[in-house]
């Protein structure tokens, strides 16, 4: 019969190690705030691009590519799977500040601009489905091997 050797389990962290991860699982978490907010100012600034005088709409694809990469980001670094909220709350703030009209007028997500209201209803989806897959995800394992 062969003889199968047991590993011991590792030590536990030191403070310093546990110090170090809950320092990079904050600084992760506040890269994620500051990328849903540059999604959404990026999103917001594409939806106008026109190409020949007809509105484009490279605006959704892009939102939804940054939607998809910040919740993978979020819940990567942080390790919980309500980090995804993290890059979502700001966007959704964003956008709707961008459909509320100003004081003096100015609409950033004009009802005629069916590139914007793609870009929300698609943006939000996305945030959605991926928070969904979070819930129903079995739970992140962090073995370091």
């Amino acid at each position: 019969m062969p003889v199968v050797e047991q590993e011991a389990p590792p030590p536990p962290p030191g403070r310093g190690e546990r110090l170090l991860d809950a320092a990079l699982r904050v600084a992760g978490g506040l890269i994620s705030v500051v990328g849903g907010v540059l999604a959404a100012l990026l999103g917001l600034g594409l939806s106008t691009v026109r190409a020949g005088g007809h509105l484009i709409g490279v605006s959704v694809p892009v939102t939804i590519g940054a939607a998809i990469a910040l919740s993978w980001f979020a819940y990567a670094t942080v390790g919980r799977k309500w980090a995804v909220a993290l890059p979502a709350l700001p966007w959704f703030a964003l956008m709707a500040l961008a459909a509320v009209r100003t004081a003096e007028g100015d609409l950033l997500v004009a009802g005629d601009n069916w590139v914007g209201l793609a870009m929300i209803t698609c943006g939000a989806m996305t945030f959605a489905v991926m928070a969904f897959r979070q819930i129903l995800s079995p739970a992140q394992s962090r073995h370091d091997g």
